[in-house]
């Protein structure tokens, strides 16, 4: 059973499986993601009742622009209906929509359409859901290196200065905890360039469940599951219980 008093602040979700789900029924990929607006929903209302406080979605990666053209038009369009859809749902329930990725590589609709939803749920208090969009995180990591360069270049910073929390800094998520769980949909058990940097304490859980099939009883039993490991951040169980 779920501990309550154990709930991660954050959790990112790797949503895997629409195409799949959709093959199986003999339908095309796109129906599979229209499907999967479902689930985002269940995970979105999940957060909400539990107490998650972060819920960071990897919606497109960089990788994704390489589909082929109809399946990326379907994909755009689909944002934006869904973005037009759920908004004032998600406002409703208090919860501040952002994004993270090259924001730039999507048309002027779909780019004024999130900028509308970030702006009209900005100031609510409740749940952060974040949509990693065009990302990828070597993309993140080269910006952020990128910036950093230039502030060493024009003296605002030396080298020598340059430690983890400024390098956190310059990364997208800079004003977000990192995540303690990530869940990768489908039963694939790899990161697909998610979240490199934030990942390197997280728990991972790979359940076999395609994305639009993935339930709040599903995502219940990743919490719990979360919640049996020990996460020990390099030092010994010994320690940790001591601290305790």
């Amino acid at each position: 059973m779920m501990n309550n008093l154990k709930i991660p602040e954050h959790v990112a979700i790797i949503m895997d499986g629409n195409g799949r789900w959709a093959k199986k029924l003999g339908l095309n990929r796109v129906f599979g993601h229209k499907n999967g607006v479902k689930a985002v929903r269940e995970a979105v209302e999940f957060c909400g009742e539990t107490g998650i406080k972060y819920l960071t979605l990897y919606a497109f990666s960089t990788e994704n622009w390489n589909r082929p053209q109809s399946e990326i038009e379907a994909l755009t369009n689909l944002l934006v209906e869904t973005i037009v859809k759920e908004v004032p749902e998600l406002h409703k329930n208090n919860v501040r929509l952002k994004t993270i990725g090259e924001i730039s590589s999507f048309t002027e609709n779909v780019r004024q359409k999130l900028n509308q939803a970030i702006e009209f749920t900005s100031k609510n208090t409740g749940l952060v859901l974040t949509l990693a969009l065009s990302y990828s995180s070597r993309w993140e990591i080269i910006e952020a290196v990128k910036q950093i360069a230039r502030k060493v270049a024009n003296k605002e910073i030396t080298p020598e200065s340059i430690n983890e929390n400024i390098f956190e800094q310059y990364l997208t998520t800079s004003d977000m905890p990192n995540p303690e769980l990530i869940i990768r949909t489908s039963g694939e058990q790899r990161l697909s360039n998610f979240l490199l940097w934030q990942a390197a304490y997280s728990e991972f859980y790979f359940p076999s469940v395609l994305w639009p099939d993935f339930s709040k009883k599903d995502f219940a039993e990743a919490i719990e599951e979360f919640q049996k490991r020990e996460r020990r951040f390099g030092k010994t169980g010994e320690q940790i219980k001591q601290e305790l």
